[in-house]
């Protein structure tokens, strides 16, 4: 397929006023300035004079598809609040791809999300990285597991409380992060030591154990909620203890220690932005948090934490973020480029790059305003949704 005549936002790249997309075998072939290259024999060639292509937008934190849209307790499969320790879940075995929010994301040019475990518990499970278009999560999930998530604070506390059962503080919620932290590490020990001395006995099987051994190499990230600014400084101390990478879930009151979280070179998913202050630990949620982060110089992405804020809503959020003085480019960076980043699937989506998979959105409006919606919207290099 070979697009011509639309204005390219490639997000990593300058502005290309009028530009052409070549794509070949669901990538991204070669893309740039206008005349475009003959097309090839049966290629199809479509005009997109008055439109503007941006890369597919990308939720870096979500539950899509793991409490499902209308439904209650049948549909709710994001929190196994049986046990406060559950690393060994997997976003895959949960997530409903028939659900229709999915289609409500691609309709409003969101092409990827990474969704997985709400924040129940202490350690919650393992998230993934997914196209928004098909049936099949398999045949969906671009990377699994992206990271390991964690929640501090209320939540955990909230849930365990009510249980009678620890954690009741954020003591406890830390002291059992740790533990478990520590076992994964004796035990990658223990398999290294029977690997290299045939006499020494493998440790018997522990899953949760296994599922920390890619956080503890360095291979996925540590995806930690957490709102108030004493947990935020809880998840970079735990973080550095065990040589993890941290990203900072919601940060809200990252906002408070903004300039200690620049010196730290700390990396932040700020959202749900839209919504009320429903809980103590949102006390001082502020629209303008992702600005004064990015200020700062703090690594910064927006999600919609869907289903607390609908996907659909991404990226009005980002314009509310400008609208409270965020820079724009930062703002579209952080629902392309930086989640994707974040997440460590940035070599196939987050920006308009030759190799890359032929996710794009063409809007004929500022993709980040109230009334945007695209125009066309295509996954693999497939048209999926169209009000041509």
């Amino acid at each position: 397929m070979l697009l011509i005549n639309a204005a390219l936002v490639p997000v990593e790249s300058p502005r290309i006023d009028n530009g052409y997309i070549r794509i070949l075998d669901q990538k991204i072939a070669a893309f740039g300035p206008m005349p475009a290259p003959n097309p090839d024999e049966g290629e199809e060639v479509l005009d997109l004079c008055g439109l503007t292509a941006y890369p597919g937008f990308v939720d870096g934190h979500c539950h899509i598809g793991m409490f499902a849209d209308g439904l209650g307790f049948e549909g709710d499969d994001g929190n196994e609040e049986t046990d406060p320790v559950t690393p060994h879940l997997r976003a895959i075995d949960a997530v409903n791809p028939m659900d229709r929010c999915f289609q409500e994301a691609l309709e409003q040019g969101i092409t990827t999300v990474v969704t997985g475990p709400g924040s129940a518990n202490p350690i919650a499970g393992q998230f993934c990285a997914m196209k928004t278009f098909g049936r099949r999560v398999d045949d969906m999930v671009i990377r699994e597991p992206v990271a390991m998530k964690f929640a501090l604070g209320e939540n955990p506390k909230t849930v365990y409380n009510d249980k009678n059962q620890t954690p009741n503080t954020r003591m406890a919620t830390a002291a059992l992060i740790r533990e478990e932290l520590h076992k994964a590490q004796r035990y990658g020990e223990d398999l290294e030591a029977a690997q290299e001395d045939e006499d020494a006995d493998e440790p018997d099987f522990d899953a949760k154990c296994e599922a920390l051994l890619p956080l503890l190499a360095g291979e996925i990230k540590a995806h930690i909620h957490a709102h108030r600014a004493d947990d935020i400084f809880t998840a970079l101390r735990f973080s550095k203890e065990f040589g993890l990478a941290p990203v900072l879930v919601h940060c809200t009151e990252g906002h408070l220690a903004a300039d200690i979280l620049g010196e730290e070179k700390a990396s932040a998913i700020c959202g749900p932005l839209i919504g009320s202050r429903c809980k103590p630990e949102l006390v001082h949620a502020s629209l303008a948090n992702p600005a004064i982060l990015s200020q700062n110089g703090v690594e910064v992405s927006i999600c919609t934490d869907h289903p607390e804020l609908p996907i659909q809503f991404l990226g009005i959020s980002a314009g509310l973020a400008v609208r409270e003085g965020m820079d724009y480019d930062k703002a579209l960076a952080a629902v392309t480029i930086v989640p994707a980043r974040q997440a460590g699937v940035d070599s196939r989506v987050g920006s308009i790059q030759v190799g890359k998979d032929a996710d794009l959105a063409f809007f004929d409006c500022d993709p980040l305003s109230l009334t945007a919606k695209p125009k066309l919207v295509l996954v693999d290099g497939k048209i999926v949704f169209s009000k041509m």
